[in-house]
Formats: structure tokens, C-alpha cells, sequence
């Protein structure tokens, strides 16, 4: 059931059916989330099985604003609380010492959790109405609203698409990030980059005035982290990435023979197929990260059996898509 998000009916069904144990289709600005509430183990063991995800994988948790992380983290280092203030609400995900008694199934088992401050409207208003409920829910656990390891969702219809009209989805429009959030783990001392998102890490590094590691750089155990496996983000047909003479090559290899190859690529493109489908990659990270997900889903809905990309260029500011890509053809391989 896809219900209108900019409705406050709709976000008072909603926050009622969390409250009732029950899963939501959340739009956030990066991608849309498969909700319940981060408190309630049984509803969060819902997300688990109807994701098919494993129950170690943590989840993030969605709050209302940085008055709800004393529900959740026993400290909130100094650099933390930089990168709050700076980016709050918005695309990134802090790790930070989790209090005993909470969120225990959103975080996998872990004595950390991934705290998030949405930058969506509809995301806020769900989360304001659930943190006014008796007794208040003061987060949500909400990956990505899909089949674990595969691709996120980016509209409702994505999300009714995946899971089919049982679950109440909140249609707040396309996303306009398109991926994850950026992901920092506090936990150490230090920031420690574990996901490239819109947020890059020159950004984060000059709003919590030190250098931000990335995570060979630190020996001490990580904690696990939504979206850090090799393999995901992946369309149901293999993707392979090419640089643009690769592909041109290989299609000049394939000649008129290209049925079932789909091409998303930033370079102009010569073939001799009139069946093959090539769409065009933005020039610019924050458009491409924008439609990355929907036209991965797009070429699976077409027919592809094949999807080749071209590789994203090696700039800080194209680190989220080409991260997800590459997770996406490891997959494939």
C-alpha cells in the first residue's frame, strides 16, 4: 500500500503501524528504507527476514535529531559532535558506543550502532509523529528497502516492486542523493571512513578539523557496518566495468551482434547494433549517484543479460558511485 507522504494521515498510519510491530517503506534522501522500530526486537527481526538479511549485519538507525542520541550511545566524542553540527540532517551515518539497553537487534550483536539524522521531510515528520507516540519510539532501524545485496531502492514503486502491496510505503518522491550515506566510525578515537557516500572525506575532514582515516590505515577490529560487504548493490544481471576504449572495443568486437548488452557510460559510443541500449552517465558524481540505482533497475527490467559501465573517474568526489559499482560488479564475478 503506497500512501501519499506529504499527507499527515499518512505519516499517523504509519507511525501507528510501527507501533504496532509492523514494517514501513521510509523515504529518506539517499535511498528509501525498510523501517521499524529500532527498539523493538521482534519488529526489527521482520526486517531481517523479509530482507533476507543476516541477523550479525547491523542496521542503521534513523533519529529525529541529535537530542535522540542519549537514547542510544554512551559517548559522543568531540570530532563526532563536529560532524553533527556540520551535516546533520544529512547523508551520514555515525558509529558510536552503543548504550546496553538499546537497539540490541539493530546492531547486530555489537556494542556499537550507526546513528542517522535524515535530511528528508517525510523522514522528519514520521519520526517527530513516532517520538510524540505513548510510549515514544525514538528511532527507526531502516536499511535499504530491498533484498539484501541487491539493488536500493530510489521511489515507492521501487519498494511496492520489491516487496508487493502488504507493506505500507510513504511516497516522498524520488531521492535526491540516490545513495547511502556516508559512513564514519567514531568508536576508536579517531574518524575512520568505512563508506564513501555524497559526504567525501576532504569534507569531513575540514569540519572536524583532523584527517580522516580510512580503514587499512587503523589496526584495531572495525566494527561491521551496513554496506561494507564485498559483494552488493547488485542488479540481477552481471555488471562489468570498462574504462571508455574497453568498451568501445568491445563492442566493436560484438559488431552487430550486441542483444542483451546494456551500456551506461559517460563517453560517446559507436556500435553497429541497433539492439543494444546505451544510456548516458551524468557528467557530474552528484547526478550520476542521483540515478545510479534506477537505471541499474532499469536495465534488469528491460531484459539485460549484460550491463557494462563505464569505470567512474578516480576523483574524491565520484568515491560513492564508484564504490557501489564496484561492490555491485563484485557480485557479478
Amino acid at each position: 500500500m503506497v500512501l501519499d507522504g506529504a499527507l499527515d494521515a499518512s505519516i499517523q498510519a504509519a507511525a501507528q503501524a510501527l507501533a504496532q510491530g509492523r514494517l514501513v517503506g521510509l523515504p529518506t534522501e539517499t535511498v528509501y528504507g525498510l523501517a521499524a522500530n529500532a527498539d523493538d526486537d521482534a519488529a526489527v527481526a521482520q526486517i531481517f527476514a523479509t530482507k533476507g538479511r543476516p541477523a550479525n549485519h547491523p542496521l542503521i538507525v534513523h533519529v529525529a535529531g541529535s537530542a535522540a542520541i542519549v537514547h542510544y550511545a554512551r559517548e559522543v566524542p568531540l570530532f563526532a559532535q563536529q560532524l553533527i553540527d556540520t551535516f546533520w540532517p544529512g547523508p551520514l551515518t555515525l558509529i558510536l558506543p552503543r548504550l546496553p539497553q538499546a537497539a540490541r537487534a539493530s546492531t547486530g550483536g555489537q556494542d556499537s550502532v550507526g546513528l542517522r539524522c535524515p535530511a528528508h521531510p517525510v523522514a522528519h515528520a514520521l519520526l517527530a509523529a513516532c517520538a510524540a507516540l505513548t510510549p515514544p519510539i525514538h528511532g527507526l532501524a531502516a536499511p535499504s528497502a530491498n533484498k539484501f545485496g541487491r539493488v536500493s531502492p530510489t521511489t515507492a514503486a521501487h519498494v511496492a516492486d520489491e516487496f508487493g502491496d502488504a507493506l505500507l510505503v510513504l511516497d516522498g518522491g524520488p531521492c535526491q542523493v540516490g545513495i547511502e550515506s556516508t559512513i564514519v566510525d567514531c568508536t576508536r578515537g579517531v574518524p575512520v571512513l568505512l563508506r564513501p557516500g555524497a559526504i567525501s572525506r576532504e569534507q569531513l575532514a575540514a569540519a572536524c578539523g583532523q584527517r580522516v582515516l580510512l580503514p587499512g590505515e587503523f589496526a584495531a577490529q572495525q566494527p561491521r557496518a551496513s554496506g561494507t560487504l564485498l559483494a552488493h548493490y547488485a542488479p540481477s544481471a552481471p555488471v562489468r566495468l570498462m574504462d571508455a576504449k574497453q568498451l568501445q572495443a568491445a563492442l566493436d568486437l560484438l559488431g552487430r551482434d550486441a542483444a542483451g548488452i546494456a551500456v551506461y557510460a559517460r563517453a560517446p559510443l559507436r556500435s553497429a547494433s541497433r539492439q543494444l541500449q546505451i544510456r548516458h552517465m551524468p557528467a557530474t558524481a552528484a547526478d550520476a549517484a542521483r540515478e545510479l540505482f534506477a537505471t541499474l533497475r532499469a536495465m534488469d527490467g528491460e531484459g539485460a543479460r549484460l550491463i557494462w559501465v563505464e569505470t567512474p573517474p578516480a576523483t574524491p568526489d565520484w568515491d560513492g558511485v564508484r564504490d557501489r559499482l564496484q561492490r555491485a560488479a563484485a557480485a557479478s564475478a
